[in-house]
């Protein structure tokens, strides 16, 4: 055996005043996937960041195989055989997916024989859980593609312990089972230890063999998975608070108006948008949203999802067809937005939604700056924008030090509910979602998707990105598969077969005919989506 075990001793890590990890103790067994668990700020990533070198502990100590190591830097760690898969991409944007691999070794000679590298990376992708184009740079990969190609890079150094922060978080469930399934077997067959953070429990229960669970920066409990079960992990996490306890064991649980969609809010006629590459992302598609209903995109990374909404928001160039909301043309320019109530949660909302450096206040009102009630006559009216955001951050339970506060300073969760404030609080008719949770734990999820829904059940047309089977199953109406840029299925999201999706999301079924999928009544664009 090869996978190594691993041993934490009252690890403690300080930032300021602020104790992130607090005497924390815990075994990781060789050979196995050991899961943490806990939400977002519960300390699971700077254990984990100790454990590879990257913080460096206050007190406590880090044992690899029972001895005891000064772990101060990632290439200490790397030396030990222990590697780490971070939540944000560490990619170089200019090398190709073959260079990103190479330089992933370190220490590189001053002449490289590609034609030699070339053959050992062919026969490294070959047995790989999932395969990448060696010549393709990770700007024009998704951000799927740039996920894998971050856990290839550390299969390709052959690690002894393998380290994941939300590795599965861009991932098609086919995808994550599939990378997951692989780790799992790594370990079984004693080539590595697998350390995993992730939200989901199913993950959790399906491939891993002991699971701890953090809280506040402590550990609160630490078992084999065959003794526990989701409820009684999800309890562990929230901890004494009766109400967050009761929201854990509903996360499951969205209630929803039993009313039938309306009227035609959203249109897409015969869209297409070009790649990064100048290739056809997006070939020709016809989509209707009603009033009143959430449509979820399903895909597998790279299809076409980002491409097309990025052109509904206005950040790409549309090739041909044409977009309306409310039977209106909507070319995405701000007054249209402002006009027809068209609202949007981007892919990482700090990034694409956001100043960072600017004060929550200030991007809460992003949208409304410069209009009545808080601007007048082209002058802004003092002290209104900082009372609306601190409204909305009571309303939207936004943790922060007050709406003076960087927004760049918030966890993941808050920035995502500081947005979620902003585009919601005028009563929105038109939702562009992508990927709306996007690495929070699971008491922001439930929280996200309950605002989606009662957005929905207010009368607004949702239509919803998610690399993430479950969440579409969950939270949509109605499900439409891309593939290849193009439509290639729809269906009910209740009752649907997740097997026969995965099918079309794999191509499989690219050339059938779509699905009939017959909504209520009063939908019927399912046949206009061509197979």
């Amino acid at each position: 055996m090869t996978a190594l075990s691993l041993e934490t001793v009252d690890l403690t890590k300080r930032f300021g005043a602020f104790t992130a990890l607090d005497r924390v103790s815990l075994r990781m067994r060789p050979g196995t996937v050991h899961a943490l668990l806990g939400e977002n700020g519960a300390g699971k990533s700077t254990l984990v960041k100790c454990i590879v070198g990257y913080y460096r502990p206050d007190d406590g100590a880090v044992m690899v195989d029972g001895r005891e190591h000064d772990i101060h830097a990632p290439t200490v760690a790397r030396a030990l055989g222990i590697g780490m898969v971070y939540q944000h991409f560490t990619v170089v944007p200019g090398m190709t997916v073959a260079e990103n691999l190479l330089i992933a070794r370190g220490a590189l000679p001053a002449v490289i024989d590609w034609k030699r590298v070339r053959a050992e990376l062919t026969d490294f992708m070959a047995t790989a859980p999932f395969r990448l184009d060696l010549d393709a740079t990770p700007q024009q990969l998704s951000a799927g593609e740039k996920q894998k190609l971050e856990i290839l890079k550390q299969l390709y150094l052959r690690p002894r312990l393998l380290i994941l922060d939300e590795p599965t978080s861009v991932l098609t469930p086919q995808e994550a089972d599939e990378v997951l399934g692989a780790l799992r077997d790594r370990a079984h067959a004693g080539d590595c230890s697998v350390v995993m953070i992730t939200h989901k429990f199913r993950e959790v229960m399906a491939f891993a063999d002991d699971v701890t669970v953090l809280r506040r920066g402590r550990l609160v409990a630490s078992m084999a998975v065959a003794e526990t079960d989701a409820t009684e992990l999800a309890a562990r996490m929230v901890g004494d608070d009766a109400a967050a306890r009761e929201e854990a064991a509903d996360t499951h649980a969205l209630t929803r108006s039993p009313a039938p969609p309306g009227a035609v809010r959203l249109a897409l006629r015969g869209l297409t948008v070009l790649g990064d590459r100048g290739e056809t992302a997006v070939d020709a598609v016809d989509l209707d949203v009603r009033a009143g209903e959430i449509v979820g995109i399903a895909g597998v990374s790279g299809n076409g999802q980002r491409e097309l909404m990025e052109a509904l928001a206005g950040q790409r160039a549309r090739e041909a067809g044409r977009v309306e909301v409310g039977g209106r043309p909507f070319r995405a320019t701000r007054a249209e937005y402002r006009a027809l109530k068209v609202r949007g949660l981007p892919e990482e909302p700090l990034r694409n939604g956001c100043v960072a450096s600017m004060s929550v206040a200030h991007n809460i009102g992003l949208r409304s700056f410069d209009v009545p009630p808080h601007a007048r006559a082209g002058w802004r009216v003092p002290g209104s924008l900082a009372k609306r955001a601190r409204d909305l951050i009571a309303a939207y339970r936004v943790k922060t030090q007050g709406e003076g506060a960087p927004i760049g300073s918030l966890s993941g969760g808050n920035v995502q509910r500081a947005v979620l404030a902003r585009e919601l609080s005028d009563d929105a008719e038109v939702l562009l979602v992508s990927n709306p949770v996007f690495g929070l734990d699971f008491t922001a999820v439930a929280e996200v998707h309950a605002r989606l829904v009662a957005a929905r059940d207010r009368g607004a047309a949702v239509l919803m990105v998610s690399e993430d089977l479950d969440e579409l199953l969950h939270v949509a109406d109605r499900i439409v598969v891309m593939s290849g840029g193009r439509l290639v299925h729809a269906c009910p999201a209740a009752g649907a077969d997740r097997h026969d999706i995965g099918r079309f999301m794999g191509g499989h079924g690219a050339h059938e005919p779509a699905a009939p999928a017959p909504p209520p009544a009063a939908v019927a664009d399912t046949d206009r989506i061509a197979a």
